[in-house]
């Protein structure tokens, strides 16, 4: 039926993730995120167009069944990455959204299939705000997504978020006539060079050389970009309203909707990140745990392609009405069902 760019599939993942093998998509992945069941042993519903956010919800329509425990979800999971590793292209990543319960055995397994040198992080999420609940154990405000790469180039587009004002005062402490924040990091590194040259008819400190060519510096004093201690030590001027901002860590705080239309959605400026960091425009974008859509979703609207894979007829309709997609447009290809847009 030619590409399936830009389509959501229902079907049980596994066959899903064979057929896009079969219709020429081997190599052709630059990012899977999925969100899988946590093991959790329990049933997740809607009930008059609302999400429960708890699995015990008593009522509505089973939204999907978590009920695939211990050591055979490990297996489950694994036989979809495998398949899910001959999608990926040669700078394709993955990222496997997962909880404090099962994600350490998901991590090992992660290790086995995509080899412990592609892991990349461990990211900590805060999903949502302390609880009060008495029990033996700390309270639980986090989950964890892991990072792999196939290989050891993949598309990295280095994420930044902006200072707090906190941020400027400690990490630039400094004004200048006009009011613009500044610090001011030295001009030389430790170790010497053979024929060092002047700078200011001045050389390296003992035991150091210039970080860069002395012409580079010259143009820099002449900008007004070194200052020059009391001493005659002269450091660079970093100006915080030129810098991208801070480097993303690996603890996130992106909290989930209050009030899901699905089961378990997840906050929609998580995936932005990670679909903005680990892929390009024209990338496409997988999620075969696909749910209300979100990952796909986010695909969308940053010019990325994408395909979504999910069981749930219920996951479907959601997806569909988020994406604007005509649900009178299901195709059935005999093992799964497509939704084309």
């Amino acid at each position: 039926m030619g590409s399936l760019d830009n389509t959501l599939i229902q079907s049980d993942n596994i066959i899903g993730l064979h057929y896009l093998l079969e219709q020429g998509y081997r190599g052709k992945i630059d990012l899977i995120y999925i969100d899988p069941p946590f093991a959790t042993g329990m049933n997740f519903t809607i009930s008059e167009g609302r999400a429960s956010t708890i699995s015990q919800a008593k009522g509505g329509d089973i939204a999907y069944t978590d009920r695939v425990l211990g050591q055979r979800f490990v297996e489950m999971i694994r036989e979809r990455l495998i398949i899910a590793k001959e999608l990926l292209s040669p700078e394709g990543s993955i990222y496997l959204h997962t909880d404090y319960k099962i994600g350490h055995y998901l991590k090992v397994m992660m290790d086995e299939v995509f080899g412990i040198d592609n892991f990349r992080s461990d990211i900590t999420r805060i999903k949502c705000n302390p609880k009060n609940f008495s029990r033996i154990g700390y309270g639980n405000i986090k989950d964890m997504i892991l990072f792999y790469s196939l290989g050891k180039k993949p598309i990295w587009n280095e994420p930044k978020e902006p200072y707090t004002e906190e941020d400027l005062a400690k990490l630039f402490p400094k004004a200048d006539a006009l009011g613009r924040r500044y610090t001011t990091v030295p001009i030389h590194a430790p170790g010497e060079t053979a024929n060092p040259e002047l700078f200011r008819g001045q050389l390296p400190p003992k035991g150091r050389h210039w970080r860069t060519d002395v012409q580079q510096l010259e143009e820099w004093d002449q900008q007004g970009l070194i200052e020059w201690s009391q001493r005659g030590n002269p450091r660079k001027i970093i100006y915080a309203d030129e810098r991208e901002g801070k480097r993303v860590q690996d603890i996130w705080t992106f909290k989930d909707p209050q009030y899901p239309v699905y089961p378990t959605e997840k906050n929609a400026d998580l995936l932005e990140l990670i679909i903005k960091t680990s892929s390009n425009p024209n990338s496409i974008v997988l999620d075969f745990y696909s749910g209300s859509g979100t990952t796909i979703t986010a695909a969308s609207r940053l010019g990325r392609r994408w395909i979504g894979i999910d069981e749930s007829s219920l996951a479907v309709q959601v997806a569909s009405r988020k994406l604007g997609l005509d649900e009178d447009s299901i195709i059935d290809i005999g093992r799964v069902i497509v939704l084309d847009r």
